[in-house]
């Protein structure tokens, strides 16, 4: 019998964020996460016993799937990806089910048979397989069956992104199948966001990991380190310091700055304690780093699906 994965939705936007914003992406979300990064939002990140956490007060009989759930605008924007409160609104499927499903999402009136290169304008569709985390061991394994699947059926994406926190290492199958052409011969993109205590609540010793992400490095030059800040100077002092360890470690990948805020109010510094997107980006240039805004929250307000 097949083996089933479990994991939160598949949908077809846009890539929002750092360098492939803007292209069509195909999502795949996994469910769990060994980061809960409660303290996106908070007027202190580092200071639990005032943080406010709207999922865990949400009633969750109300809703039947995970697209009506509200945006949450303190703590992880994605909980529903990894909290056991909403793991009734998973779903599952073979790694054949889940292409299928793929497919037939990206099926429009220009694109009828669901292809990854797109028969009008021949530009390829993104593949990102985000989270939860998305390099935990059991989503590795998947991403392999699935792309095995897809090889399978002739409708293979040219380049694929890993939206991860870097906190995991890759197993030994994962980075022979990758360093295997023949299995895949597109690109492999490491989008890495590592996690601020300053800013996302996450002790550093368990969300900064320069060897980890050395070994993505070292399967696939393309890639990128996106931090998360909130505009203080705190924020600004981790991210260089965290920087400079992923440096030394080898790692090149370019730097892309994004500012805090799951949602626009967000996004403007309408929370307390919390820079503009404008104020956190005068910044990030004068530093010398690449900007990146959540372009889909501007779009669709941050929902589920998009």
């Amino acid at each position: 019998m097949s083996k089933e994965y479990l994991y939160s939705e598949i949908f077809y936007s846009m890539q929002g964020e750092g360098h492939y914003t803007g292209v069509p992406t195909l999502w795949l979300r996994f469910f769990q996460c060994n980061l809960q990064c409660e303290g996106f939002g908070q007027k202190d990140p580092t200071n639990k016993s005032s943080w406010v956490l709207p999922y865990k007060d949400l009633d969750v009989t109300p809703y039947k799937t995970m697209e009506e759930l509200p945006v949450f605008q303190y703590g992880c924007d994605s909980s529903y990806s990894w909290s056991k409160k909403f793991k009734h609104l998973q779903r599952k499927g073979t790694a054949s089910e889940i292409v299928d499903r793929m497919i037939e999402l990206i099926k429009t009136d220009t694109n009828p048979e669901g292809l990854l290169r797109h028969p009008k304008t021949d530009q390829s569709i993104h593949m990102c397989f985000t989270g939860g985390e998305p390099l935990m061991k059991h989503a590795q394994d998947a991403v392999m069956e699935l792309i095995s699947y897809q090889r399978f059926m002739c409708n293979v994406p040219t380049h694929i992104t890993f939206e991860t926190n870097g906190t995991q290492a890759l197993t030994s199958g994962f980075k022979s199948f990758f360093q295997n052409k023949g299995l895949y011969s597109g690109e492999v993109f490491f989008s890495i966001s590592p996690k601020l205590w300053s800013v996302a609540g996450e002790e550093s010793a368990k969300a900064i990991c320069p060897k980890v992400v050395a070994e993505y490095h070292t399967l696939s030059d393309a890639g990128q380190l996106k931090f998360v800040v909130n505009g203080t100077q705190e924020a600004w002092d981790e991210m260089e310091l965290a920087l400079a360890s992923f440096r030394a470690a080898g790692v090149n990948y370019p730097v892309w700055i994004m500012p805090a805020g799951a949602t626009v109010e967000g996004q403007k510094g309408l929370l307390e304690g919390h820079g503009s997107a404008g104020t956190i980006a005068d910044e990030a240039l004068r530093r010398g780093y690449n900007v990146s805004a959540r372009v889909h929250a501007y779009l669709w307000d941050n929902v589920i699906g998009k």
